[in-house]
């Protein structure tokens, strides 16, 4: 049977697994599941249609599964979805996608630090981690294992690719190619993120091929259209060069050039 405090306000439409602790003065409206093993630490608010997966940690006063702040909501049951064996901590929040249907998704294994803002219909990948106040607008694509530097705000509509870094406070208004490290205010890409690919276990040489490809893109006087054709002739078509092809001709609002 989950452990509630008994100061915690827990409607009884709330679907909750047996294991689960809900701490003091924590308030978890009806339409929410929470997993096997997921504590809400103290005064957390979880509202909407929110589910959490298993051993979920939500530290004190985050606020997960309030309505969109977009002013084009128009009622309907948008949701929010957290994967497993993620770290909400204090002060975060999670704002409902605008649509009817539509979800807010963090993955599984995601570090989410104080003060951090994930935006209506905001998808944030798997291993991501937001450092401390790094805020998303709306849409904006996290993909896995990605970092995003404290005091950093990203544009509505961007991505963040697959295991790049984001400095911290940067302002970020393009796409972040992946693998890639990318600092400043203006921001600027400055190279592969060569030691978060170290610790990711790649080796030499698809680092080489990923270096090869950082001076096409942006040591050369190449458009990006011809950076990555060029790119796509010249280097070994390893799985990490296919997708970087892959989002830099999927950016619709253009990678960071500078």
């Amino acid at each position: 049977m989950a452990e509630i405090h008994p100061t915690a306000v827990v409607d009884s439409g709330a679907e909750l697994a047996d294991d689960v602790t809900i701490g003091p003065y924590c308030v978890v409206g009806p339409q929410v599941r929470i997993g096997p093993g997921a504590t809400l630490k103290s005064h957390v608010v979880v509202e909407g249609c929110t589910s959490f997966g298993s051993r979920c940690m939500i530290y004190p006063f985050a606020s997960i599964g309030a309505r969109t702040q977009d002013k084009k909501f128009s009622g309907g049951t948008p949701r929010v979805e957290i994967g497993d064996d993620t770290t909400i901590r204090e002060n975060v929040t999670v704002n409902a996608a605008t649509h009817d249907g539509d979800v807010t998704r963090v993955g599984s294994n995601c570090l989410l630090m104080a003060y951090a803002h994930v935006a209506h219909d905001c998808v944030v990948g798997d291993e991501v981690i937001v450092a401390n106040c790094g805020t998303l607008a709306g849409h904006v694509i996290l993909e896995d294992q990605s970092i995003l530097g404290g005091l950093t705000g990203v544009h509505q509509f961007v991505r963040v690719g697959r295991q790049s870094i984001v400095g911290g406070c940067s302002k970020v208004t393009q796409d972040i190619p992946p693998f890639m490290m990318a600092d400043g205010h203006p921001i600027r890409v400055r190279g592969i993120n060569r030691v978060g690919l170290e610790r990711r276990g790649m080796n030499r040489e698809n680092q080489r091929q990923l270096k090869a490809a950082y001076r096409i893109l942006y040591r050369g006087k190449l458009s990006t259209s011809q950076a990555a054709n060029s790119i796509e002739k010249e280097l070994t078509q390893i799985p990490e060069i296919k997708h970087l092809l892959a989002f830099i001709r999927a950016s619709e609002r253009g990678i960071t050039k500078r």
